[in-house]
């Protein structure tokens, strides 16, 4: 049997991030498809009104729930609430580079000159070391 080019299809209970717009970095739920360019999505836990968005305004995330058609919000914040969706996403790589990048990009002038001093003290260990 072959397998699949694409490992993140477009699917009922797939766990989207927004990638554009004031929303951006949040993560929704796919609750239908309207057509082949649009989706109905939500994200009680995120903040997310129900709205309907372009899925090139939509990243697929690798992380899915079981989910019906159409489900309402109390029964979509279960599934995520069952599910873990969001300690399921805290388990991705892509979501540990998300985290590291806000911290690197929230460090002051300060912080990042200590961190080039601690690399340099590093470096003369390491080449130490290795002579």
């Amino acid at each position: 049997m072959r397998s699949l080019t694409f490992q993140r299809v477009v699917e009922i209970g797939r766990v989207v991030m927004i990638n554009y717009g004031p929303d951006a970095g949040k993560l929704a739920v796919i609750v239908d498809v309207i057509d082949h360019n649009r989706a109905l999505i939500e994200g009680p836990t995120t903040g997310i009104p129900r709205s309907v968005h372009a899925f090139r305004r939509l990243t697929l995330t690798p992380v899915t729930i079981k989910l019906p058609r159409g489900a309402g919000q109390k029964a979509l914040k279960a599934a995520i609430e069952k599910e873990d969706v969001a300690g399921k996403w805290a388990k991705t790589s892509w979501a540990k580079k998300v985290v590291s990048r806000t911290k690197r990009a929230s460090n002051s002038d300060f912080d990042r000159f200590k961190l080039q001093k601690y690399k340099k003290i590093r470096r003369d260990i390491v080449n130490k070391a290795s002579k």
